[in-house]
């Protein structure tokens, strides 16, 4: 399994971006993806699940601003943030909920 996240950058508060992650090695038709952030100095935490079935959650702290995506012909995973904050701050990973394997992750700086 091999997972690439991009597509962070520097944005203003109120702001939006999309991240992306390509996935290869596994079909995302057949897995349940994650996404993670760790903010600097903080322990990774939790953001976005999308079930195989098209099922979705949030951490309450993402949650009406986020929308976690997917394209099967693509093979990649969508992260859709609208309305950022400074604590959004952070490098996102995408993770395959039941591989113990994560990609090289993008940063998202939030100015304020």
């Amino acid at each position: 399994v091999q997972l690439q996240a991009y597509g962070g950058g520097l944005v203003q508060a109120g702001g939006s971006l999309r991240l992306s992650c390509v996935v290869s090695g596994i079909r995302l038709s057949a897995n349940t993806m994650d996404w993670f952030r760790q903010a600097p100095g903080k322990e990774r935490k939790y953001v976005a699940t999308l079930t195989h079935l098209g099922r979705t959650t949030y951490a309450d702290s993402v949650k009406d601003r986020f929308t976690i995506t997917s394209d099967t012909v693509k093979n990649t995973v969508y992260l859709q943030m609208n309305g950022l904050k400074p604590e959004d701050t952070a490098v996102y990973y995408c993770k395959a909920s039941r591989y113990a394997v994560w990609g090289q992750g993008t940063l998202v700086t939030v100015s304020s």
